[in-house]
């Protein structure tokens, strides 16, 4: 259902912490004008953490007005409460995405049962297809190989694909093996994207490409026909970017990168986010000098 470069959008704050509209609207044209296939709203990227129940919809909704049917929207839904993650999955369906990114229950630690009661409520009452999103260095809950399969097994018709970002390369293969090569596996990380797609892999639910999605996209294309070759110079000259983009806790680096190549994107972040260091801000100037982007 889902494949190529898909930016985890990051979400303009103003200097007032206030929701930027008609910067996120532009930016969200952009993104689909450079070549992304389907876009995330409320995402970790996007600051969700910090929204209320009320402003994440609105951001989901805003999406998917803006993208118009252009390119897929899958709404970031995740909660570590089962009942707010249902609300945000039917409200995201009202508002027209097509699919919902969902994390396993953070913080309250859930065993591989509980994970499977979270989902199997999300499956069965949200009324969108899913996508899991297992990220366990965030949520420390990580969800089991066996636990996804029965998930899907459970509901073949919902629960459609992955975003990986586990960090474990061959997860992909044990993934594939357990869920069947049908199962949607997008990478979370940028700089596994190449690898994953060697083993099965579908795409990326990228951060880099909120700053260089022309590329991203190109990347993904090339390793859509196999073209490991051309890839494989994608990603040399987007490697530094991917490694500096978390050379300080995200999203900073890359709302400092966005600044760097579009200067009238606002610099908010929420607390207990904050601005890049003096550092980080020097290796992402590298790295965008490394990538042709500044």
């Amino acid at each position: 259902m889902f494949s190529g470069s898909i930016p985890a959008l990051v979400t303009p704050f103003g200097d007032d912490g206030a929701f930027d509209e008609p910067v996120f609207r532009a930016f969200v044209d952009w993104q689909i004008e450079q070549g992304s296939s389907a876009l995330v709203p409320c995402g970790t990227t996007g600051e969700a953490a910090t929204m209320s129940i009320a402003e994440h919809n609105h951001v989901v909704a805003v999406c998917v007005e803006q993208a118009a049917g252009r390119v897929p929207v899958i709404a970031g839904c995740g909660s570590n409460d089962t009942v707010v993650a249902l609300e945000h999955v039917r409200a995201a369906k009202e508002h027209g995405a097509a699919a919902a990114l969902l994390v396993p229950p953070y913080y309250n630690r859930p065993n591989q049962e509980g994970v499977f009661r979270h989902f199997e409520v999300l499956a069965r009452d949200g009324g969108l297809p899913i996508v899991l999103y297992n990220v366990p260095a965030r949520t420390v809950t990580d969800i089991h190989v066996a636990t996804m399969a029965r998930v899907v097994a459970a509901f073949p018709d919902v629960v459609i694909g992955l975003k990986d970002a586990t960090g474990e390369i061959a997860r992909v293969s044990e993934q594939r093996l357990a869920c069947g090569p049908d199962f949607c596996q997008l990478s979370g990380n940028d700089d596994m994207a190449l690898a994953q797609h060697a083993m099965g892999g579908k795409g990326c639910i990228s951060v880099t490409a909120n700053v260089a999605p022309k590329l991203c996209a190109e990347f993904q294309a090339a390793c859509a026909v196999g073209d490991y070759a051309k890839a494989l110079e994608y990603q040399d000259r987007l490697f530094p970017l991917h490694d500096a983009l978390f050379s300080d806790a995200s999203p900073g680096p890359i709302k400092y990168a966005l600044s760097r190549v579009r200067p009238s994107f606002p610099k908010g972040l929420r607390l207990p986010m904050t601005w890049p260091s003096e550092a980080s801000r020097a290796l992402v100037d590298a790295a965008l000098q490394h990538a042709g982007l500044v």
